[in-house]
C-alpha cells in the first residue's frame, strides 16, 4: 500500500456537522478497501485564491491515508459528484 495525501476544499457555507459527514465519508471509503486513515488536519475556513462557483471562501482538509490505487478512484469519483466539494486533489506522499 501507498501513502496518499488529498486536499479538498468544501462550500464554507457547510454546517459543522455537515464538515464531520464528509470527513466520515471519505474515512469510510478509505477503510472499506482495506485502507487506514493515517491522519486528517482541519486547516478552517480560508479565503479562496479565485472565486470556484462564485465562493470566496473554503473549508479545507488534507487527509493522509494509507490504500490501494481503487480507493483512491472511488474517492475521487464520490467527491466529483458532492456539489459541496468545490476542489481536490489527490497525490503520491513521498
Amino acid at each position: 500500500m501507498k501513502t496518499y495525501e488529498m486536499l479538498y476544499i468544501l462550500d464554507a457555507a457547510v454546517s459543522d456537522e455537515g464538515k464531520e459527514a464528509f470527513e466520515k465519508k471519505f474515512a469510510s471509503i478509505v477503510e472499506a478497501a482495506n485502507g487506514k486513515v493515517v491522519s486528517a488536519d482541519k486547516w478552517g475556513v480560508k479565503k479562496l485564491a479565485y472565486p470556484i462557483n462564485y465562493k470566496h471562501d473554503g473549508y479545507y482538509v488534507l487527509m493522509t491515508f494509507e490504500a490501494e490505487s481503487s480507493a483512491v478512484k472511488e474517492l475521487d469519483r464520490v467527491a466529483g459528484l458532492s456539489s459541496e466539494v468545490l476542489r481536490r486533489v489527490i497525490t503520491v506522499k513521498q
